[in-house]
C-alpha cells in the first residue's frame, strides 16, 4: 500500500509540518523521510533545541526546515491573515499570542500555502490539533463537518493486501442522517487513494428492515440519501456486519444485492460502534489500523495518538501527504 503512495509523492513531492519538532519520534520519522527524498519536513521549534535533540538521539535531520514561531520573519503577515480568517472572533493581540503555540503556527503555515499538510498530536490532544484546523483551514466547500476514517490493512491470503475503510470512528459522537452521508462520501474518496474501489455499507443491528428502532431508521434513511446524492458510489443499508461482508449470509438476507457480502467501506451509526469496531478488527482480525485520518478539511491535517511510535509517525506522514 505504501509503495503506491510513495510513488505518487515522488512524482509530486510535498512539504509537511510537524508541530512537535523536538520529540524523538518526530525526529526519527523526519530523518527517515529526508532519506527518502519524497517528503520534506518542517519542524516547529527553536532551531538549536531541535538540532540538539536530534543529535542526542542520533538522527540526521540535515535538509529539514526548522522554524521558531518567535523568530518568524513573516509573523506580521501571518497575524494579519489570521485576524482576517477569525472575522472578529479574535483580536490582533489574541492571534499573535495564539501563534506562539506550534499547533496554531503550524496550521497557519498550511493555510498560507507554505506547507502542504500538517501532522500533530504526539504531545497535543486531538482537540488541540483539530480546533486550529476548524478555525483556520475550515471545511471544504459543500462540507459541513470534519469527520474521520481508519484505513485497515492486513496481508491477503491471495497475495498483496486486504484494505478496508471505516468511518467515523473518532470525531462525531452521534452523527445525523445527513452527516452520515457526508462521512460516507468522504470515507469513500479517502479509500480510493489507497486503491480501494469503495462498496459502502451503512451498518446496523438490522438488515433491510429485519429489525426496528430509531437507530435502524437513521441508518436506512442515511443509506437512501447516500444513493440519491452519490449514485456513482455503490452503497447499501441498513446492513448487519455479517450481511455486509459474508457472501453466504448476504445470499440469504439480501439476495442479488451488489454491495451486500462484498462491502469494504463501513459506516458506523455512532462513535461507540466505530471505535469498538475498528479495534476489534485491529486486535482480533490482525489488521493494521492507520488513522484517524481527518476528512472534510480544505487541506490535510492529521492527528497522532500521544502513545504513537516513530513508525506510526512515518506512516501517517505519508498518508497525510498523499491526501494533498
Amino acid at each position: 500500500m505504501f509503495e503506491l503512495l510513495i510513488k505518487k509523492l515522488r512524482q509530486d513531492p510535498k512539504t509537511i509540518v510537524f508541530t512537535e519538532g523536538t520529540d524523538g519520534r518526530i525526529l526519527e520519522a523526519a530523518s527517515r523521510l529526508l532519506a527518502g527524498t519524497f517528503l520534506k519536513p518542517i519542524l516547529i521549534g527553536k532551531p538549536q533545541e531541535v538540532r540538539d535533540a536530534a543529535e542526542e538521539i542520533g538522527y540526521n535531520i540535515n535538509g529539514a526546515t526548522i522554524i521558531d514561531p518567535e523568530e518568524y520573519e513573516k509573523m506580521d503577515e501571518m497575524v494579519a491573515r489570521m485576524v482576517e480568517l477569525r472575522k472578529g472572533k479574535m483580536t490582533e493581540e489574541q492571534c499573535r499570542d495564539a501563534l506562539k503555540h506550534a499547533n496554531y503556527f503550524g496550521t497557519m503555515l498550511v493555510q498560507m500555502g507554505i506547507a502542504d499538510c500538517l501532522l500533530g498530536g504526539a504531545t497535543y490532544s486531538t482537540a488541540d490539533t483539530v480546533r486550529p484546523a476548524l478555525q483556520l483551514i475550515k471545511t471544504k466547500p459543500g462540507n459541513k463537518i470534519v469527520s474521520s476514517c481508519f484505513i485497515m490493512v492486513r496481508p491477503s491470503a491471495t497475495g498483496g493486501n486486504e484494505v478496508l475503510a471505516m468511518g467515523d470512528c473518532a470525531i462525531n459522537l452521534h452523527p445525523s442522517e445527513d452527516e452520515l452521508v457526508e462521512i460516507a462520501a468522504e470515507t469513500a474518496e479517502c479509500a480510493k487513494i489507497f486503491g480501494v474501489d469503495p462498496r459502502i455499507a451503512f451498518l446496523s443491528y438490522s438488515t433491510l428492515g429485519s429489525g426496528k428502532g430509531e437507530d435502524v431508521d437513521k441508518m436506512r434513511n442515511a443509506a437512501a440519501k447516500m444513493k440519491a446524492a452519490h449514485p456513482d458510489l455503490p452503497s447499501e443499508g441498513e446492513l448487519q456486519f455479517d450481511a455486509a461482508v459474508a457472501p453466504n449470509v448476504a445470499k440469504v438476507k439480501c439476495p442479488n444485492n451488489p454491495v451486500a457480502g462484498h462491502a469494504n467501506t463501513f459506516i458506523f451509526p455512532d462513535i461507540n460502534a466505530g471505535n469498538i469496531g475498528y479495534k476489534i478488527a485491529q486486535r482480533l482480525g490482525n489488521f493494521d489500523a492507520y488513522g484517524p485520518i481527518l476528512l472534510g478539511l480544505n487541506a490535510p491535517i492529521n492527528d497522532l495518538s500521544r502513545g504513537c511510535n516513530a513508525l506510526e509517525v512515518y506512516s501517517m506522514s505519508i498518508i497525510t501527504a498523499a491526501l494533498s
